[in-house]
């Protein structure tokens, strides 16, 4: 076909095929689009498999895509999500971090032991400063460690692998272990408690949830306003109107599905009773109630409830804090020098030293950084089971490297992104829930987990061989 002598686009450009065309003009990262794709398909898939095992509400028929197991999943997701994102930082550089399990366990049972047998009986139970030291502590200590074993490794010269082989087996079973006599601290202090998701207080409700995903859908309109605007002061390229368009109402149609699944899951019964009896609140009449089940009417929708007295979760407060880190995490990354010269690093370290860049003070901010999110992820867990034990952390270092290296991040160094180890992790997560939902060994888990890992890097070799 013969080309518009006048047409701005070159052959290639006008003999691409329409997907391909798509593509360009959105910008879409394909292989984020591959993730997200991959998430769905597991959840579908054990969605349907739990089906012709437990009948219940999911979209299939299932027990896995409901509100009550996604909002679960969520949570679960928090604590590995939260330290992958440091962990993309740490590979990107060509690094390793095999002890943040074991940091997490570490700082977990220091931050236990403080509320329990320290401040408790020094200032007493439930006082309002228990719950701010602990947490200053327990994150003093993650920065710590992490920039002692940035030391090590860039100041000493012992690899990163030794290094924090080193602290994975010496952090959470030997020096937590003698902090906590091998014991499990708890419980642990209420207001600390609230960042682990577990109790009602740290659940936002309909209303706030509501509030949150308006401000995150005009946010993102912002962005995507702001972008377009600096791209027109520096002469970039633009992305097409429909396109600009398109990216907005596919993100804030995200946010507001995931609002809504949060919002639909109700307290469980005997809780909402507990939360009745503490705070006085008369229980009203069910509008129906079936063979005593405690299952009733509501707005049309069946939904457990006690006598009629339904509330509803919204967003629970460890997935907003994983959100936040994720948010700063990819801002460090992508618009500060920090994030720069880790890249920069990470792609060509001796390039990167013969520009200017001091490799080995970056090395040790990466890792102190790294310990800092082992430290949230810590706080998160702890807070979560109320309690600190011994194995709390174990095998969390494979998920979090899994999660990174799942998402995109190269093990050669150079290329990694935020919302990809993110998206990893919320997948291994999905695999796991799954399997223990539909009660499966946990040695399947395992070799799932770990065949998902191999092919997710026989698939990134590929993409790079591609790419080259």
């Amino acid at each position: 076909m013969a080309l518009d002598a006048n047409s701005s686009e070159s052959p290639a450009l006008v003999q691409e095929g329409a997907v391909a065309r798509f593509f360009r003009a959105t910008e879409i990262d394909t292989r984020m689009l591959g993730m997200i794709a991959a998430i769905l398909v597991v959840w579908c898939i054990f969605d349907i498999w739990s089906g012709t095992k437990i009948a219940n509400e999911g979209l299939f028929g299932g027990s896995f895509l409901t509100p009550r197991n996604l909002w679960t999943l969520l949570v679960q997701t928090a604590s590995i999500a939260i330290m992958a994102t440091g962990m993309v930082l740490v590979i990107v550089m060509r690094h390793i971090d095999l002890s943040v399990g074991s940091l997490l366990t570490l700082v977990a049972t220091i931050s236990a032991v403080l509320q329990v047998q320290h401040l408790g009986p020094a200032l007493g139970v439930g006082h309002w400063s228990i719950w701010i030291l602990a947490t200053v502590a327990a994150l003093s200590v993650g920065v710590f460690v992490g920039a002692c074993n940035g030391y090590m490794i860039a100041y000493l010269g012992i690899p990163s692998f030794i290094v924090t082989l080193g602290g994975l087996i010496a952090y959470g079973r030997g020096i937590g272990f003698y902090i906590s006599e091998g014991v499990t601290i708890a419980p642990l202090d209420k207001t600390f408690k609230i960042v682990g998701g577990g109790v009602p207080e740290s659940w936002l409700g309909p209303f706030w949830s509501w509030v949150l995903a308006v401000i995150a859908c005009a946010a993102i309109a912002y962005a995507v306003y702001s972008g377009r605007k600096q791209r027109l002061r520096f002469n970039f390229p633009l992305r097409p109107m429909w396109a600009e368009l398109l990216i907005t109402g596919l993100a804030s149609a995200t946010v507001l599905g995931a609002t809504h699944i949060v919002n639909s899951y109700p307290w469980p019964p005997k809780l909402i009773e507990q939360f009745a009896l503490a705070n006085q609140i008369t229980i009203p009449p069910g509008v129906e109630n079936r063979d005593g089940t405690g299952v009733c009417m509501a707005a049309d929708k069946v939904v457990r409830c006690v006598d009629g007295l339904i509330f509803y979760t919204g967003y629970p407060v460890p997935v907003l804090i994983a959100l936040a880190v994720g948010l700063v995490m990819t801002f460090i990354a992508t618009r500060t020098l920090f994030g720069r010269y880790v890249y920069a690093i990470g792609g060509n370290p001796e390039a990167a030293e013969l520009a200017g860049i001091n490799t080995k003070l970056m090395t040790v901010k990466v890792f102190a950084l790294m310990g800092f999110l082992a430290a949230v992820s810590a706080i998160v867990a702890s807070a979560r089971l109320d309690a600190a034990t011994v194995s709390l952390g174990d095998l969390n270092e494979l998920y979090v490297i899994a999660a990174a290296v799942i998402g995109g991040t190269s093990l050669a160094g150079g290329l990694g992104t935020i919302y990809g180890a993110m998206l990893g992790a919320l997948l291994m997560q999905s695999i796991a829930s799954g399997m223990q939902l539909l009660n499966l060994p946990s040695a399947w888990q395992n070799i799932v987990v770990g065949s998902v890992l191999v092919v997710a890097v026989f698939v990134d070799q590929i993409y790079r061989r591609r790419v080259k």
